[in-house]
């Protein structure tokens, strides 16, 4: 794997609608890779790559990762936040951020619970768990100072570099960023294909798939592919009835979620792919969870869906795990099912792939 380029994506930056840092790293990988690509109103990063005529396969994966906006500064130079995204107040206390000044500077914090420390308090308030509304950031200034190097609005994100643990690797932002490394690594090692490939690096999934409505209401794609994380809650605490996937058993096929059912051709054609090429894989039904392809399914008269899942623990908090293995395993497949993607609807609609486009 290219640890140089995943390192650098879920280290940037990105809380919905403040990808830039995110979107110039990607546009910067992407451009060689594609045959046009282009940058929408909403900051959505569309690249096309050619083919002969074939399907329009719209695949997405989003730059946003969860995070915060300063919402007050008081009188003792404590911020306070507004959430971007999901989060469990209860693994974010003692963590460390960084505040992302309009000006360009960056201040480390302390991302801390407003509650009393457990030498001074009682075990009925240690035992309540705490609210999003009561975390706060120290970034060591009097309230004068931070007032006057950061503003309302500043993005706040949570600081945490990758790090490889056994065959896994562990990281904040792979929600969503390993997709978007998935996405690459597809366009790089395509062979020949038929069908019209869009790559999308959308924005502001993670408060309502925005990106993923505005950028399928322009490609107009006939299928079109989500690339996201999912629950892999095969950890102590859970029932195995209830697990979603496992680590290191395969990308996952999605069947459902709370914001889309797949389209059943398009899952479909991915299990016979995967068998075709042995690739392993599992299938997945998440309720409460969601991506880009409910977005898709919204867009003018609707878009065949689907979601390519890369299994991963700790989902939402600095310690997101994913395996390795899973992840060689999603390129290949979606690689494999781009360079065969051949059938919409039902219909069976071939593209001759010569013997000199495949030299190519």
């Amino acid at each position: 794997m290219d640890f140089e380029l995943l390192q650098r994506l879920v280290e940037a930056p990105g809380v919905p609608s403040r990808e830039e840092a995110v979107r110039e790293f990607v546009i910067e990988k992407m451009r060689p890779l594609v045959d046009d690509i282009a940058v929408d109103a909403m900051g959505n990063v569309i690249g096309y790559k050619k083919g002969l005529g074939g399907p329009r396969v719209m695949m997405a994966a989003h730059m946003d990762e969860i995070g915060f906006l300063v919402k007050h500064i008081d009188d003792k130079g404590f911020l306070r936040l507004q959430p971007l995204g999901g989060f469990d107040p209860r693994v974010l206390g003692a963590q460390r951020v960084t505040v992302h000044g309009a000006s360009g500077d960056r201040f480390p914090g302390l991302l801390q619970i407003a509650a009393r420390p457990p030498h001074l308090s009682t075990e009925e308030e240690r035992s309540k768990a705490p609210k999003v509304t009561d975390l706060f950031v120290d970034v060591g200034m009097t309230s004068e100072q931070a007032k006057a190097r950061i503003e309302i609005g500043d993005p706040v994100t949570l600081e945490r570099s990758m790090m490889v643990l056994g065959g896994n690797i562990v990281s904040k932002a792979l929600d969503n960023r390993i997709a978007l490394y998935v996405m690459l690594e597809a366009l790089r090692t395509i062979n020949a294909h038929a069908c019209e490939i869009y790559a999308v690096a959308t924005v502001q999934e993670e408060i309502g798939v925005r990106g993923a409505v505005t950028s399928a209401f322009q490609v107009e794609p006939e299928i079109g592919i989500a690339i996201d994380v999912t629950l892999a809650n095969d950890i102590p605490g859970q029932e195995e009835r209830d697990y979603i996937s496992y680590l290191g058993r395969g990308p996952a096929l999605k069947i459902m979620d709370s914001s889309a059912i797949s389209d059943p051709q398009i899952v479909k054609q991915f299990r016979e792919v995967a068998d075709r090429h042995s690739i392993p894989y599992q299938l997945e039904i998440a309720a409460g969870v969601g991506t880009d392809a409910g977005g898709f399914q919204r867009s003018r008269a609707g878009v065949r869906s689907f979601t390519l899942s890369i299994p991963c623990r700790y989902v939402h908090t600095v310690n997101e795990t994913i395996s390795v293995a899973d992840l060689d395993n999603a390129i290949y497949l979606l690689t494999q099912y781009l360079e065969e993607a051949h059938i919409i609807g039902g219909n069976l609609r071939h593209w001759q792939v010569s013997e000199d486009d495949q030299a190519h």
